[in-house]
């Protein structure tokens, strides 16, 4: 499947996105925020329509599924760091910040190792939930004081991104097990050498 198909133009999109995310933390005013948060909304969106589309579409690569999840870490990354950098991160949203970047960099080492092996390593229904709360939890503290005083955005986004930082430890967890299962089994037993034998 080329580059150019529109699942592959979605994952590249939400990469191109990346920049321009950053660049709305050094705007400042409101609406900085508000565009900050639509443009990283967009992308997320991204992540399931690229998906959805390639599948439904029968348009699913390889270079799909090596961009895809590289855009989407990339992408969180990035824009959790901006928010410590810039001290919109709630003192109390700091270590759920660092655990999801830490499974993130166990995932991405295990499916690495893995893909050496010729193992694929699915995505959970749970990781799925944890990247949409995630998400979610990103783009209220993106809009930060910004947002309306009655929601308490800052709180909510808070509260959210502990949320997905446990389902974080669960997700990782489970494919930190099914890596290990992978890691000690036994080796294949090599084919012996020398003159093969017939069965009479």
């Amino acid at each position: 499947m080329p580059l150019t198909s529109l699942p592959n133009l979605l994952t590249l999109s939400r990469i191109l996105a990346i920049p321009l995310v950053i660049a709305t933390f050094y705007v400042q005013g409101d609406a900085a925020r508000w565009f900050g948060c639509a443009l990283f909304s967009a992308a997320g969106f991204t992540d399931w329509l690229d998906g959805h589309m390639a599948r439904r579409w029968e348009q699913q690569s390889e270079i799909g599924r090596f961009l895809d999840p590289i855009a989407d870490k990339l992408l969180v990354a990035a824009t959790l760091l901006m928010l410590a950098a810039t001290g919109r991160l709630p003192g109390g949203a700091l270590l759920p910040a660092i655990v999801i970047l830490c499974r993130e960099i166990l995932v991405s080492g295990l499916r690495e190792y893995l893909a050496g092996l010729r193992v694929g390593l699915p995505v959970s229904k749970l990781a799925k939930w944890k990247t949409a709360i995630q998400m979610v939890a990103i783009g209220f503290l993106i809009v930060g004081t910004a947002g309306p005083a009655f929601l308490q955005v800052v709180t909510v986004g808070n509260m959210l991104l502990w949320v997905a930082a446990g389902l974080t430890l669960v997700t990782g967890y489970d494919y930190l097990r099914a890596g290990v299962t992978h890691m000690t089994a036994p080796a294949p037993t090599p084919p012996r050498h020398g003159k093969p034998q017939h069965l009479a």
